[in-house]
Order: C-alpha cells, then sequence, then structure tokens
C-alpha cells in the first residue's frame, strides 16, 4: 500500500500535473515502499503495453448447426416480411394491379335508349328552389343559435343581477342593525343622564 499524497498508477499513466508530479518523485525517493510500489506498476504497464491484442473468438461451428438453419425459400420469405421497404413496394404493386385490372375489365354500364331532355329553364328552376330551401334552412338554423345565446347571456345576467341585489340587501340589513344598536345605546345614555339629575 503507498503512502504517498497521490494515485502512483495517475503517476505512471501521466495523468498528475506537473507540481503533483513532482512531488510524487520526491516521496517516492525519500520512501522506500513507495519505490517498489511505483516499480512493480512500471513493469505491469510496460508489460500489459508489449501485449499484442488478439480478437475474441468466434462461435465454434459444429456439424448439426446445418439442421437447425432455415431452407433458403425460408430465408427470403422472413426476409422479404421484416423489410419495411420491400413491403411497401409490393403493396404499392399489387395497389396498381388492383387499379389496372378493374380499368380494363370492368362491365361498361348500359347507356339507356331514351335520356330525358332537361329545359334549361326546368334546371334552373329547381337549383333555385334547392338553393332557396338550404338558405332558409342555414338562415333557421343560426336564429335558433342566435337565440339560445340571447338566452344564455340573459340568463346570467340575471343571476349575477340577483346575487348582486343579495349582497346589497345584505348590506343595507346590517347597517340598518348596526344603526339600531347605535340608536339603543344613546337612548339609554341619554336616559341614564337624564334619569340621574
Amino acid at each position: 500500500m503507498s503512502c504517498s499524497p497521490f494515485d502512483l498508477r495517475d503517476y505512471v499513466f501521466g495523468e498528475l500535473v506537473e507540481a503533483q508530479h513532482r512531488q510524487v518523485d520526491l516521496h517516492v525517493r525519500s520512501c522506500g515502499g513507495c519505490r517498489e510500489d511505483l516499480e512493480q506498476l512500471r513493469i505491469t504497464h510496460a508489460t500489459l503495453l508489449s501485449l499484442r491484442d488478439e480478437e475474441v473468438p468466434q462461435r465454434i461451428g459444429f456439424v448439426s448447426d446445418k439442421v437447425f438453419e432455415p431452407s433458403w425459400p425460408r430465408r427470403v420469405w422472413q426476409g422479404f416480411w421484416a423489410s419495411s421497404p420491400k413491403l411497401g413496394l409490393a403493396s404499392a404493386a399489387m395497389l396498381s394491379l388492383a387499379l389496372v385490372m378493374f380499368t380494363f375489365f370492368r362491365p361498361i354500364a348500359a347507356v339507356p335508349a331514351s335520356v330525358p331532355s332537361l329545359d334549361a329553364a326546368q334546371i334552373e328552376a329547381r337549383v333555385s328552389q334547392r338553393v332557396a330551401a338550404a338558405i332558409d334552412t342555414a338562415v333557421a338554423a343560426s336564429e335558433a343559435r342566435q337565440a339560445r345565446k340571447t338566452a344564455e347571456v340573459l340568463a346570467a345576467t340575471e343571476q349575477r343581477f340577483r346575487k348582486q341585489r343579495t349582497s346589497d340587501l345584505e348590506r343595507v340589513a346590517e347597517a340598518y342593525s348596526y344603526l339600531q344598536k347605535q340608536y339603543s345605546v344613546l337612548l339609554h345614555a341619554n336616559y341614564q343622564g337624564g334619569g340621574g339629575q
């Protein structure tokens, strides 16, 4: 165990500032135990630096591994379903194919033999009727909403007025009660003053 004021490992790795480095130098020169610890740390550090890096060994393959490996169609199928871009592309292709098939192979609707001819005046009259009906409906709905809002505002105002009136009446009653008490006190004082003479 080192008695140095600093960790000797930091000294060996060069992690001390210059002033601390000098303090450890001075301490090691005078302390034999710390000098031995420092020497052992230097030997260990040099030994570790001299070792070459080795790769971690890979898993050892067994003969039975081929048995558990999925077949190539299964690997392709799993790879397809695990890939979002591939799955999206396949979905888009299927949708496009369905649209093309529907466009070319849908049954053609039969054209009616006699199409009733409508007069421009009749069309305009029908459109005018529908527009007028739509406007009437919209106006009625707007008026109903406006009447509902007006009723709500009136109810809220009336509620506030009632609260204010109740509060005012309570204050008047309190003031009246106070004045009655004051009047009673004055009468009592006058009575006492007049009766004592």
